[in-house]
């Protein structure tokens, strides 16, 4: 596929601008929204596992195969879906900071939604608990009732991992566990299932904005031990690139402690920073990793169950994705494929299934449900220095579901470093501690990302101060696990990709 051109991106993005006849939302009427958000799961190209209730929801919807998240990071993915805006609008890549009180009193989706008749609840996780929602989870801006977070959730790093030897409790990564064994009997998505389940049997508002959060496949690997059963080890294949390659910049890596620091993993004695996982436990973590994808997967079946369809949009995705021991790599923290790259489905009653390869972005889930809701008049925003409380970078999906849009347009993703070498806070550093930021394109067949010099106190860049460059043509190397940055046939390709990711990043 010959590389899309600048000014025909240009010309592609005033079509979108412009076009009218988008699909007919005012035949869809008032539909309740039904909105999936499952926690660290990868985009679903596995052919390791079947999870056939997100199948189903695929088969009957609009699916788009290349979406991807704005940050690997739960609480600056979650925040920039939310408000339809980037990290660097947010001014959010850590845990820390809440965007009403340090940058501007920017509106929410459910905040739009509940302003226009629409009742809004929230269980699980939604936003990222803490500092980044206000310890609230932005309530009551955002919801019509106190958001629900499941009893059994202070569990969730308890050393409630039973040894199949020695029966002693540990806090493991990998933790199949029997549920009348836990604390309270139960697991967290086990309760916010019965929550939302009940939600649909008795609300009486309509139409209603049910968000959903379902916490695994999220690290520690703790689910019903049964599911195991249903992934066999012999079915599950190793990362075809387990190991960092040679020229991958050292910036682009980062030590995944989170998984290090886990009591079975610790005992490897893996080395520090640069060690990989040994093969035997790659095949086990990425086992466990499928089976509780497919927990979530039954889960999600039951919950189906109580939707009426014909009344009903239900949308899934992720807050991003996570890597299994490719190029080394473990978790999110990156600016890869498997960590930037989610599900993304639409199912709208009456519109035919359609599945799409455009890359789109998760900015872009804001103004297609208020499109899809008829809601009009929202801006786009002028730039993401634009403090205005109601407009959205993204765009609306609606043209391309309609088929006016076939090819073209790219996704821009972001990712912070506070040093070249692999730190301890390398995987999440804190603002204050951020000096490079990895911008990062990603077009239908070329992702390039360029590690520059990052001001975390003024948020300006400096272009000419690079740490690290990396190209990868996807359509060779899906694995993204050769760097043809520095080869001289990818020149041309080099060029016109910096000058997109350099101008859109600084709005230019």
């Amino acid at each position: 596929m010959n590389y899309l051109s600048y000014s025909n991106f240009l010309l592609t993005y005033l079509i979108i601008v412009i076009m009218t006849n988008h699909l007919n939302t005012e035949d869809l009427g008032t539909k309740n929204i039904i909105f999936l958000y499952v926690d660290d799961l990868r985009h679903l190209h596995d052919k390791n596992v079947n999870l056939p209730n997100i199948k189903k929801i695929m088969e009957n919807g609009i699916t788009f195969k290349n979406a991807f998240c704005q940050q690997a990071l739960c609480a600056p993915s979650r925040n920039s879906l939310l408000t339809g805006r980037r990290p660097d609008a947010l001014r959010l890549y850590d845990f820390y900071s809440y965007w009403r009180h340090e940058v501007s009193n920017f509106t929410t989706l459910p905040q739009l939604l509940k302003a226009n008749g629409y009742h809004t609840y929230s269980i699980g996780k939604i936003f990222h608990p803490g500092a980044s929602s206000n310890y609230t989870d932005d309530y009551p801006y955002s919801w019509s009732e106190f958001p629900y977070h499941p009893p059994s959730e202070k569990y969730k790093d308890a050393a409630v991992c039973r040894d199949r030897i020695t029966k002693q409790l540990h806090s493991n990564l990998v933790c199949p566990v029997k549920v009348n064994e836990q604390p309270d009997n139960t697991l967290p998505d086990l309760q916010s299932l019965k929550f939302a389940i009940n939600i649909l049997k008795e609300n009486k508002y309509n139409p209603f904005f049910l968000a959903i959060g379902f916490h695994k496949p999220h690290i520690p690997l703790k689910f019903p031990s049964h599911y195991l059963e249903k992934i066999p080890k012999r079915n599950v294949k190793p990362p075809k690139y387990p190991k960092k390659p040679d020229n991958m910049p050292l910036v682009a890596w980062h030590p995944w402690r989170d998984v290090r620091k886990r009591d079975d993993i610790r005992q490897l004695n893996i080395s520090y920073p640069m060690g990989i996982m040994p093969p035997k436990w790659t095949i086990r973590i990425r086992q466990s990793y499928y089976a509780a994808a497919l927990y979530i997967d039954n889960l999600i079946g039951k919950l189906m169950r109580y939707v009426n369809n014909s009344n009903t949009i239900v949308v899934l995705t992720s807050d991003h994705g996570w890597s299994l021991g490719e190029n080394g790599l473990w978790a999110k923290y990156s600016n890869f494929d498997v960590a930037l790259r989610v599900p993304l489905i639409f199912n709208i009653p009456e519109i035919s299934p359609n599945i799409i390869d455009t890359p789109v972005e998760q900015i872009d889930v804001f103004p297609t449900i208020a499109d899809l809701t008829g809601i009009k008049g929202i801006p786009k925003c002028k730039n993401t220095r634009d403090k205005s409380r109601l407009c959205f970078e993204g765009r609306s999906l609606l043209p391309i579901m309609a088929g006016k849009i076939q090819n073209g347009g790219f996704a821009i993703s972001q990712y912070p470093r506070p040093s070249v070498k692999p730190r301890k806070n390398s995987d999440s550093p804190r603002l204050k501690e951020i000096k490079i930021m990895g911008y990062s394109i990603r077009t239908q067949r070329y992702r390039y990302t360029e590690w520059i010099s990052f001001n975390s106190t003024t948020f300006t860049r400096n272009w000419n101060k690079v740490y690290g460059s990396e190209l990868y043509d996807n359509l060779f190397d899906p694995d993204e696990s050769n760097n043809v940055c520095k080869e001289d046939r990818y020149r041309y390709i080099r060029k016109k990709l910096l000058k997109i990711l350099r101008d859109q990043v600084e709005n230019k």
